[in-house]
């Protein structure tokens, strides 16, 4: 008897992330060009770690708020007025340590073991993992594919539904595929979730990396005060601080107990001074978020320009967040064929049977790099694919 029977069922059948199988296999290599996970080439700026190290020195290593320091629960609330043009109290806004956290959180919070949610998919792994390890059902939606772009069948989302269903998670923009909501998508599934009294979790990370303009549509456009929603969030992808672990849920103040308790009972709050940090990203971080975002869509076109010339890769370029999800002929196994591309042109892309259903014939890339090396990762699978 091997020392694991011993262990959770639901601890075992934790997935290995198909990510984290590829980078693990060439990690480190020289010469790498690393598009395999959801990340920027930049580290964090400046003037949050000023932030950070200036609370560290001031000697503010203690307990904290559960809820998140005042200062930055206001930031936060701020941050939305300006970027979303709500007017939410800091009431509604929970720091917690990581989006993935977040999720955790609000997953805890609205499902039982038993319970089923349904989310759209290909989809981060993370969420349909959290949902099992909880003891809940994931119930994957898939979008549809045609002529390289992806769409919501709302008939197939509602089709789903069972009495066993307590909510819908929403990524949008999407990753992998770039799929973003449309106002008109948005109003439906709101109006899908209050007919069948469901939970909505929407995970609008991606919110202001969005291509058409401005940012991307969002459940808070539409939603009412007593819809039942929580946006979950991170301070990883607009700031450059995948490695802090920050996060924040965004809910009803009457939940604030809750999310204070399962908090508690987790982690038992965020360390001061790296909430300190976020306060200084969200305040004068915009510029900086900014010009993420323009170097995101000039990498976006290089690469997606190059991948469709070879007339060999089904895609488009993606409307909202930093991936071009992409279909290459004849490709019939994603996790075989990320191997050998890393290992015949040392660009790491992540494989689409990482993202579940729908996305097993697909390799994900991202492209929030320096529009050179986007060029040099571009051209080479350019040659890879010419080459099948």
């Amino acid at each position: 008897m091997s020392i694991l029977d011993s262990l959770s069922p639901r601890a075992l059948a934790a997935p290995e992330s198909g990510i984290v199988e590829v980078v693990n296999y060439a990690r480190g290599r020289e010469g790498l060009l690393p598009l395999w996970v959801g990340e920027g080439d930049l580290p964090t700026p400046d003037f949050i770690n000023r932030a950070a190290m200036a609370s560290l020195n001031a000697g503010e290593t203690f307990y904290t708020w559960q809820r998140g320091i005042p200062e930055l629960r206001q930031a936060l609330a701020d941050y939305y007025g300006r970027h979303f043009g709500t007017s939410l109290p800091m009431e509604n806004f929970y720091v917690v340590g990581s989006g993935m956290q977040a999720i955790q959180l609000s997953v805890q919070a609205i499902t039982s073991p038993g319970d089923e949610m349904i989310y759209l998919s290909p989809a981060w792994p993370n969420i349909a993992a959290a949902l099992e390890i909880a003891g809940a059902r994931s119930v994957a939606v898939p979008l549809q594919f045609e002529h390289g772009k992806w769409s919501l069948d709302l008939g197939r989302l509602e089709a789903a539904i069972t009495p066993k269903t307590r909510g819908l998670f929403i990524n949008t923009p999407s990753n992998p595929t770039g799929w973003t909501a449309t106002h008109q998508d948005i109003r439906d599934i709101l109006a899908l979730a209050r007919k069948h009294d469901l939970w909505i979790m929407a995970d609008e990370i991606y919110a202001l990396y969005y291509y058409a303009g401005g940012r991307a549509p969002s459940f808070l456009d539409v939603k009412q005060a007593d819809d039942k929603i929580l946006f979950v969030n991170s301070f990883s992808k607009n700031w450059s601080m995948t490695g802090w672990r920050v996060g924040w849920i965004v809910a009803p103040a009457e939940l604030g107990q809750v999310i204070e308790n399962l908090v508690q009972y987790s982690t038992s709050g965020v360390a001061q001074f790296m909430q300190k940090g976020a306060v200084a990203a969200l305040n004068e971080g915009d510029d900086f978020v900014r010009s993420n975002i323009e170097k995101a869509a000039r990498s976006r076109d290089i690469l997606c320009d190059a991948l469709i010339a070879t007339n060999r890769v089904q895609t488009l370029k993606p409307d909202g967040a930093l991936y071009s999800f992409l279909k290459i002929d004849g490709v019939t196994d994603s996790r075989k064929t990320a191997i050998d591309i890393v290992d015949k042109t040392g660009v790491g892309l992540a494989p689409g049977t990482a993202f579940g259903l729908g996305g097993e014939l697909f390799m994900r890339a991202c492209f929030l790099r320096d529009p050179v090396q986007v060029a040099d990762a571009a051209e080479r699978l350019s040659r890879y694919i010419q080459g099948l």
